[in-house]
């Protein structure tokens, strides 16, 4: 993904392969918005009308460019992800020995495959924290920003939720299940912090 352009990108998830797919494009999501939380500490730290924010700008930023790497790297994970658990697939099932074999296989890759969008949640529950701290010290001249990296993170979090639960479903390790819906449902405890944050913004810009 460092490599990658946008254009790029976005013709491969056009293409007819399938990956990258949608967990690369929930990760993008996340990255988006951790991107526009970078921006927006960066438009306001050093501005002595926002001075008693500094340091929770600067902490901010830092916060916001390690979740923007994490996630461009989830966006690549996931379609090594989605790539070991089609391979699972296809390994062969004649006997009762390949079969088990290949069960195995498979169950092992759902789970990986599950725990990339679930760190994916994860990054995005982050940038809406991030979000919620810099929103009142934020340069006003980009707090709609601030909101946008908000739906962008609110985005992501559905997004990778969707990933989730499609691993899941087809999980027969009920305790690998239950630990991952676990695991999700506290990420997702963000979506009502993004949707407050979005609201605010809107009031603040008077739309």
């Amino acid at each position: 993904m460092d490599d990658e352009t946008m254009a790029g990108f976005l013709a491969e998830l056009a293409s007819p392969a399938p990956a990258p797919g949608g967990g690369a494009a929930a990760a993008l999501q996340a990255a988006l918005g951790a991107a526009l939380v970078s921006m927006v500490c960066n438009l306001t730290i050093g501005r002595p009308r926002y001075a008693e924010h500094e340091t929770t700008m600067l902490s901010a930023r830092s916060g916001a460019d390690k979740a923007r790497a994490e996630a461009l790297a989830l966006a690549a994970a996931d379609a090594r992800a989605f790539a070991a658990v089609s391979d699972a697939y296809k390994l062969p099932k004649g006997t009762d020995e390949e079969r088990a074999a290949r069960s195995r296989a498979i169950q092992t890759a759902l789970v990986t495959a599950a725990e990339v969008p679930l760190r994916t949640a994860a990054v995005a529950a982050a940038v809406v924290g991030l979000c919620a701290r810099i929103i009142d010290g934020a340069n006003v001249n980009v707090l709609s920003d601030v909101g946008v990296a908000a739906a962008s993170a609110r985005a992501a979090l559905d997004s990778a939720a969707i990933n989730v639960r499609v691993n899941t479903a087809v999980m027969t390790d009920a305790d690998a299940r239950e630990r991952a819906t676990a695991a999700l449902a506290g990420h997702l405890t963000s979506v009502a912090t993004a949707d407050s944050i979005v609201r605010a913004v809107g009031e603040r810009i008077g739309s």
